[in-house]
């Protein structure tokens, strides 16, 4: 078994025809197919079935791929470490984010990479948090920004910032009396929350000491868009708790009120497997993120970090 035939396996993994595998590889088809059934002799089963049309792999070609995958990454962390261009950010880089921070984190990043790193590519995912955790874990993702802790052993978390929690309230709603509120004295039967599968709603359901069942005034809102709930509370349908950063976005200044020490905030860090070794990539983005921050973003003694796992 050798490093050139994985790449074959991955290639057609990847393209599901023998030739345009072995155009991408630079053999020609007799040789890539060749390679092929000499693996395939040697670990004594098929790795695809060939009779399929496109090209599909067998249960156990499946889990040879997802091994062979890994692999060959950790053969190229290798060279690069080797080569030391682990501090280099060119290259193309798979870069996953929750939805409740991809409108707001996402407009802070890429304008930058764009202008000044123009041979750093950047493939975004826009998924759930347990997406995304599996997606690293698997390797079919580099890096991550999201809601931490994840408290798994395989990634590694760098935390690049606090985000602090507001209440948003319909026009005319007592607590906007208050300077700063208090999640005890918050009526929960007017509580608007995403749907099920956000962190972000974890998270608030934590704030707000209530089970995970809960369900607010019992209207289920599929878009899990904190935007939507943002309108809703205005046309008068319930309050909700939102992130700092969306505050900056289609938000009434006058419908939100902060809250009283100490502030209830989500820790939002990039995350990649602990295997992944582009340091520069990782630096680069958190530098760039915290340079565009608002001020507010600062970590301090009151501030209260809400867990969602």
């Amino acid at each position: 078994m050798t490093l050139q035939q994985l790449d074959y396996v991955i290639s057609l993994s990847k393209h599901k025809n023998f030739e345009k595998a072995a155009e991408i590889c630079f053999v020609t088809q007799p040789t890539l197919s060749m390679q092929l059934k000499k693996l395939e002799e040697e670990i004594g089963f098929l790795i695809f079935d060939r009779t399929k049309k496109p090209l599909q792999q067998t249960p156990f070609g499946s889990v040879f791929i997802d091994k062979a995958t890994i692999i060959l990454e950790e053969v190229n962390e290798l060279k690069a470490i080797v080569n030391h261009d682990i501090f280099a950010i060119d290259g193309e880089y798979r870069l996953g984010i929750i939805p409740t921070l991809a409108p707001y984190i996402l407009p802070l990043l890429l304008p930058e990479i764009a202008s000044k790193h123009s041979k750093t590519n950047l493939i975004i995912y826009e998924l759930q948090s347990e997406e995304i955790i599996e997606r690293l874990k698997n390797r079919s993702l580099d890096i991550a920004i999201l809601a931490t802790p994840l408290e798994e052993k395989s990634l590694d978390e760098n935390i690049i910032f606090y985000e602090p929690f507001y209440g948003y309230f319909p026009d005319g709603h007592y607590q906007l009396k208050n300077k700063f509120i208090d999640i005890n004295d918050l009526d929960l039967n007017e509580l608007l929350i995403l749907e099920e599968g956000h962190c972000f709603r974890n998270q608030t359901l934590r704030i707000c000491q209530v089970k995970d069942n809960f369900s607010g005034n019992n209207i289920s809102y599929q878009s899990g868009s904190i935007e939507t709930i943002k309108r809703l509370v205005e046309k008068g349908m319930g309050f909700s708790l939102i992130p700092a950063l969306s505050k900056e976005i289609g938000t009434n200044p006058n419908l939100l009120r902060a809250f009283s020490a100490p502030i209830p905030a989500r820790e939002v860090s990039l995350v990649s497997h602990r295997n992944f070794h582009k340091t520069g990539i990782k630096a680069t983005a958190k530098k760039i993120i915290l340079e565009n921050l608002p001020s507010e973003f600062e970590t301090g003694t009151n501030i209260r970090m809400i867990k969602w796992r």
